[in-house]
């Protein structure tokens, strides 16, 4: 692969260039279809469309949007939360637990004692359209050649402030045509500002690509070191995600490893394995199915496209018209611009829409047509992803070890401080690269699981092997059942009929026989039978699947939720046929029936007694694209039996506007089970991306108090809202026997770390059999229960120990994760909000 090839993917997805750079390429079909090489190019006479979003040097780099408006992943640095909680004022640390030491993937970012950006606002005389002209013009004055700057065409940043609070230059155009500037001093802007935050991110990553490392999406990428696995045509990218903040006490730079999976197979090749296998009728729309909405790469120039449309009337020998006015063929134009040759022409074009340049006047869509043969899939499949070998061996390469984690950040740290062009740009901007921090986490209490007897876990991560013979908190006798199988599946049935009332009994969970109802063959068979045999009187249906179909899945959960809510279990026939597994089988099927009757397996001492743990999840609908959002909360006291409710929202974001119908749904039946009101509520909002943290503090919080607001001041319940995120670039390990180790469960993070303007913590509550261990990060938003940090900390790690489809801790709190499992089912199944007859249920496990 020829690096020459590669481009600056920023400058696609920023619409920004450097100054003086020039672009070629051309539009068709009157100007609609774009590649994308014409969507960047712009001419030299002032005369393009104006661009806004600030560059760091010429590396072409957006920092900010036009205004000085902060970016989205930016945003959520200036909400401030803690200064609105008395209680954690001064201090949001705990105390109890064991202390450990704690090793990070951050590292010291050392910055002058008085270091600062100075902002200004810049004004051309007479006015130039082009931003790019304006761009070339303040780059290549003196007064600004030799100095650090970010300059969006309207805002400038300089570490170093002018001598006049009102600056002025002149400068000629190649036409001789004098242009007046104006630098005016508007901000003093400190290290901890989210705009310095931005402008160092964006200096990191110019870095990076200055260490021959190329972008897509966030992250950066090798291409010249490849780790392919052959066997399923994969080959892996090693990189690194890079994210410098402001953390308790400091400027950090946090680094971590990624990798990008790239499918060997390019598109038409995918296309032409559908074309083989079936009927000439089906190849368009199954292939419009199976690629609508997948990521590809283009290897000729290292870019990223969604395919959003197949065009299947257009072929590469089809000619489009150039800026210059001439015609050519995509198939020329390729073998020109990137030397390379179509070999397929008559293949259709995939079509990609392009985002629309900011500032932009044109009206009409920007796409680009692209020839499959060049298109190269990225990530897995679901077939894929459902492999069990595939998995497992690209485990092997990307579920790294915390020693192996620790040499690859190493080797990057130093490459940084070797490499002449980093360190100069380094130092260019007053800064020093330090080394990895530090500091003292502390390791919590293990919890007791309590049963009908009190069990100390075999393991702290897994308690399967302990729950054989121990008998469950409360279990529902299966009395009245329906059991459907296929013809062909009958011994299995009556197999796991009899391992069900085996391992009932020592669970305290008696099974009786069911009624069984054979049916033939076929995706509609088994919602025919259901519809002419279930009652309002069943307590539960099990299905014995023949095969994996998500059709005939989707058939019988919609039935059974929708039109006839009965609670069900679905079980692939070749699950019963694994060999010496059949007890451990029917033990995990029992537990989740146990859960679909209402029933309750086990349970964690809460000191709170009147508490209400409320888990909030948003996902999208696969077929509507609106967001499906779960709610689910406590009922009783122990945490054990919950309330769900699922609504879609036509929004399609990841707001929920529905909160408050949810939370008064939840309140009514903790009445009705308790004869009160709690008197807190704990809620853990999981779902939130970058950018939505006020989202959730300015509009989902006062939903949320609207309906407390409502109770009479006597029983008027206490709130806490707790945004969850699971996804950070944050690693945290552990030193023994000389080497790096993964932290012991339950440890909580609550210094250095963390952020000096949220009441945060990191919690680490899942067993990591493999690779390096990612932390949770939870984020008070609002709190008037006034629970002392370790209070809310070990609170937040008991919810982790009551997820009913796992027999261990798991990295979210329990209602967080069956908010997921019901967005998930509901997204993906049955599209629509299920029956509320079903809401004191855990039906969707």
């Amino acid at each position: 692969m020829n690096n020459q090839n590669f481009s600056d993917e920023m400058s696609l997805k920023n619409s920004i260039e450097s100054p003086g750079s020039t672009s070629q390429g051309f539009s068709g079909n009157g100007g609609s279809v774009v590649e994308e090489d014409a969507a960047q190019s712009c001419t030299g006479d002032g005369k393009s469309s104006p661009k806004y979003g600030f560059s760091v040097g010429d590396s072409g780099y957006k920092v900010m949007d036009r205004g000085g408006r902060i970016r989205c992943s930016f945003q959520d640095m200036g909400v401030n939360t803690r200064q609105t909680m008395a209680h954690v004022k001064n201090a949001k640390t705990g105390s109890s637990g064991i202390p450990v030491k704690i090793i990070t993937n951050l590292f010291g970012l050392w910055l002058p004692k008085d270091w600062q950006l100075y902002q200004y606002r810049v004004e051309f005389s007479p006015e130039l359209e082009s931003r790019r002209l304006r761009l070339a013009l303040l780059y290549s004055h003196p007064k600004f050649q030799l100095k650090a700057k970010a300059f969006d065409g309207a805002t400038l940043f300089l570490t170093e402030k002018l001598e006049s609070h009102v600056t002025e230059l002149s400068c000629e155009t190649r036409r001789g045509e004098t242009v007046k500037i104006t630098v005016t001093l508007i901000h003093q802007l400190p290290p901890s500002s989210p705009a310095c935050i931005q402008v160092l991110n964006i200096i990191f990553k110019k870095i990076l690509k200055k260490l021959s490392m190329y972008q897509i999406g966030r992250n950066f990428y090798n291409p010249s070191d490849p780790i392919e696995i052959p066997q399923h045509k994969l080959t892996l990218w090693p990189g690194f995600a890079v994210s410098v903040g402001h953390f308790e006490s400091r400027v950090m730079l946090c680094a971590d490893v990624s990798h990008k999976v790239l499918r060997n197979e390019n598109v038409l090749e995918f296309m032409t394995s559908i074309y083989n296998s079936m009927d000439m009728a089906r190849v368009a729309e199954t292939c419009e199915k199976e690629l609508l909405g997948l990521i590809v790469l283009t290897r000729y120039n290292n870019k990223t496209y969604r395919i959003d449309d197949i065009e299947w009337s257009v072929k590469p020998t089809d000619t489009f018209q150039k800026r210059d006015g001439t015609q050519i063929s995509y198939e020329d134009y390729y073998k020109q611009q990137y030397d390379i040759t179509v070999s397929d022409l008559n293949q259709p074009m995939l079509v990609s829409q392009l985002k629309t340049k900011r500032g932009s006047s044109t009206v009409e869509p920007r796409v680009a047509l692209l020839v499959p043969e060049f298109c190269f899939l990225t990530g897995l499949s679901s077939r894929a992803t459902s492999d069990f070998r595939l998995m497992k061996d690209l485990a092997q390469e990307t579920h790294l070890t915390p020693q192996s984690r620790q040499q690859r950040l190493s080797r990057l740290a130093d490459s940084i401080q070797r490499n002449q062009d980093a360190r100069l740009e380094l130092e260019t901007w007053g800064l020093q690269l330090g080394c990895q921090a530090s500091l003292t986490g502390r390791v919590v209490t293990t919890e007791k699981i309590l049963m009908r007897d009190v069990i100390m876990p075999m393991s702290a991560g897994d308690w399967f092997r302990d729950m054989r013979n121990a008998k469950v908190m409360g279990a529902v006798p299966l009395e009245n059942w329906l059991m459907v199988y296929s013809n062909r599946n009958a011994e299995l049935d009556h197999n796991l009929m009899q391992c069900l009332r085996r391992v009932g009994g020592p669970m305290g969970f008696r099974v009786e026989y069911p009624k069984v109802l054979q049916v033939p063959e076929g995706p509609l068979a088994f919602v025919r039978a259901l519809r002419q045999h279930v009652n309002p009187e069943l307590q539960l249906v099990l299905c014995v699947l023949p095969q994996s179909q998500k059709d005939s899945y989707d058939a019988i959960k919609k039935y059974l939720t929708l039109e006839h809510p009965v609670p069900s279990q679905c079980v692939l026939a070749r699950t019963l046929s694994k060999q010496g597994m059949m007890m451990s089988v029917a033990t995990k099927i029992a537990m989740q029936i146990i859960c679909k009757l209402g029933g309750e397996l086990w349970a964690v001492d809460i000191p709170l007694k009147s508490l209400m743990v409320v888990g909030i999840d948003i996902n999208k609908d696969a077929v509507s694209k609106s967001s499906v959002v779960g709610f689910v909360a406590s009922t009783n006291v122990k945490l054990s039996r919950w309330f769900s409710r699922c609504v879609l929202q036509k929004s399609g974001t990841n707001v929920a506007d529905c909160l408050k119908i949810c939370l008064e749904g939840a309140l009514s039946h903790w009445q009705k089970c308790n004869g009160h009101f709690p008197a807190r509520i704990i809620v853990y909002r999981d779902g939130v991306g970058d950018g939505q943290l006020k989202m959730v503090v300015d509009y989902e919080v006062p939903q949320l108090l609207s309906v407390i607001s409502e109770c009479s001041p006597a029983h008027r319940p206490k709130l806490s809202v707790i945004v969850v995120r699971k996804r950070c670039l944050l690693r945290f390990f552990t030193e023994a026997n000389n080497s790096l180790q993964n932290p012991p469960i339950g440890t909580v993070i609550d210094t250095e770390a963390t952020r000096p303007e949220w009441y945060d913590f990191f919690l680490i509550s899942q067993l990591a059999r493999q690779g390096t261990v990612n932390p949770t990060h939870y984020n008070v938003v609002y709190d008037d229960n006034g629970l002392k940090p370790e209070h809310m900390q070990r609170l937040t790690y008991k919810t982790c120990h009551l997820y009913y489809n796992w027999t261990g801790l798991i990295r979210v709190p329990a209602p967080c994760q069956y908010a997921n499992k019901l967005t998930f089912l509901v997204g993906q199944s049955i599209h629509q909000e299920p029956s509320l007859e079903l809401a004191d249920k855990l039906f969707y496990l």
